[in-house]
């Protein structure tokens, strides 16, 4: 059994660091996001794809195929699983990191506000643990001669699954339910030899930290970068992280056979912002 992954919200930032590194880790990619992302998406596509063609045995290195989908759709999502099974071959990992960080203080937060962020950072994520879940119990046991010995399953949370950060309330509390998801999908999962964790981001310099950080400014009275900037003060590290950190730790650790003895877990890589 090869290794196959489906990287969700991949066209930029995270998503698309976490896809390039599984590629070069062995695994092929099925690269998610929503349909205006499309371009996006097709690039990063060829990008790996071109690695793979540059490869000297480039029929036995990994390649990818793009699936524009909305992950609040579990409709959309079980297609997505199926497109990448008949095009690339047995579900083995899936990342679920699509999410997105609208900034509103709750007095001002409206009921269609509270439906999008969760139906997209709690119910996306649902969607994926639970079509991928699905998938590999239909696929059976794990092939160990491939290097398999359990399927993954990881979800974005954030560091804001530990502690709520004001302006951020309901973007906070959706990601606490996503380390609750995690929890009991890894304990109903553990007989099938699927593990399932979560990672927890803290600030990354991305295109959605560029959004907090011009929506904290317009709320809080500072110009743009200056949010960023103070809030990166608290950093233990002295630095904003780049999303190749947040790829080492998934698509280097939490996709390896090193995690095969963890689950239920949500791991924080945030330079040390917040201890747990």
């Amino acid at each position: 059994m090869a290794r196959t992954a489906i990287v969700t919200g991949a066209a930029r930032g995270i998503g698309r660091s976490i896809a390039l590194r599984l590629a070069r880790e062995g695994y092929s990619v099925g690269v998610n996001d929503v349909h205006r992302a499309t371009s996006e998406i097709n690039a990063l596509v060829n990008e790996i794809n071109n690695m793979a063609r540059s490869s000297e045995n480039s029929a036995k290195t990994p390649h990818a195929i793009a699936i524009p989908a909305d992950v609040s759709s579990s409709t959309a999502v079980a297609s997505m699983v199926s497109k990448t099974v008949a095009d690339l071959g047995p579900l083995t990992l899936m990342i679920a990191n699509a999410g997105i960080a609208p900034v509103s203080p709750l007095l001002h937060t409206t009921k269609e506000e509270i439906d999008r962020v969760f139906s997209v950072n709690f119910g996306g994520v649902f969607n994926c643990y639970s079509e991928a879940a699905r998938q590999m119990i239909a696929q059976g046991d794990p092939d160990t001669a491939a290097g398999v010995k359990r399927y993954k399953i990881v979800g974005a949370a954030s560091i804001a699954a530990f502690r709520a950060f004001p302006g951020c309330g309901i973007y906070s509390a959706s990601k606490f339910a996503v380390r609750g998801l995690t929890q009991a999908m890894a304990a109903e999962m553990a007989p099938h030899s699927i593990t399932v964790n979560a990672y927890a981001p803290g600030i990354v310099g991305t295109p959605m930290w560029s959004g907090i950080d011009e929506a904290l400014g317009r709320i809080e009275g500072r110009g743009k970068g200056e949010s960023l900037e103070l809030y990166s003060k608290s950093i233990a590290l002295g630095r904003t992280s780049v999303p190749e950190d947040v790829a080492g730790l998934v698509g280097g650790f939490l996709a390896s056979q090193d995690s095969d003895y963890v689950t239920g877990q949500t791991i924080v890589v945030d330079g040390g912002i917040v201890f747990t």
